[in-house]
């Protein structure tokens, strides 16, 4: 089995544990005229997410709708971002989308067709909404990327990042690939 994750490094190539574990992998939006649950990373025990984006390296189709994270363990399907989603059509090569909020709030895109700023509201004391996934025992337990289209089919691609601190002894993150 190969692990997709590393503590990030210092400029001496030190790692750096305090900023968690970062996982990524790349995904095609292939999906043809339907919602598709996309598995993006298996989780085990406990862990504090710290952050989850996502950066468009392929140019989105033109119809990618209702866009979020949740959880899936076969039987539970909690919502990370808001299940109602955000749109993401046509978004283009290097456009960002993170979760920043709550799970009541949708996914923020942060479009490349232009410089923008996206920043926390002078509620948050940074982007990323941090949260704790405890996967259920014994089973698969995976965070997922939905997104519905009604191309036929849909194009692009994300490279998607997950950065975690393990909370309970059996804590991991295995980063799945593309469908």
């Amino acid at each position: 089995m190969q692990y997709q994750s590393a503590f990030p490094r210092d400029a001496n190539g030190v790692p750096d544990a305090s900023h968690g574990v970062l996982s990524t992998t790349k995904h095609n939006l292939t999906g043809n005229n339907t919602t598709v649950h996309d598995p993006l990373f298996t989780v085990t025990g406990s862990i504090e997410v710290l952050g989850l984006w996502g950066v468009v390296t392929v140019a989105l189709g033109a119809n990618n709708t209702a866009a979020y994270w949740r959880g899936n363990d076969a039987t539970n399907t909690p919502a990370i971002t808001l299940a109602t989603g955000t749109t993401l059509s046509s978004a283009g090569v290097g456009a960002v989308i993170a979760k920043r909020g709550l799970a009541a709030a949708a996914l923020t895109l942060v479009n490349s067709d232009q410089m923008r700023i996206s920043e926390p509201t002078t509620l948050e004391t940074t982007f990323f909404s941090p949260f704790v996934l405890n996967a259920l025992n014994g089973t698969t337990s995976n965070i997922e990327f939905v997104y519905a289209t009604t191309d036929t089919p849909t194009s692009g691609q994300i490279q998607f990042f997950l950065r975690w601190l393990p909370l309970s002894q059996t804590s991991q993150v295995t980063a799945l690939t593309s469908l």
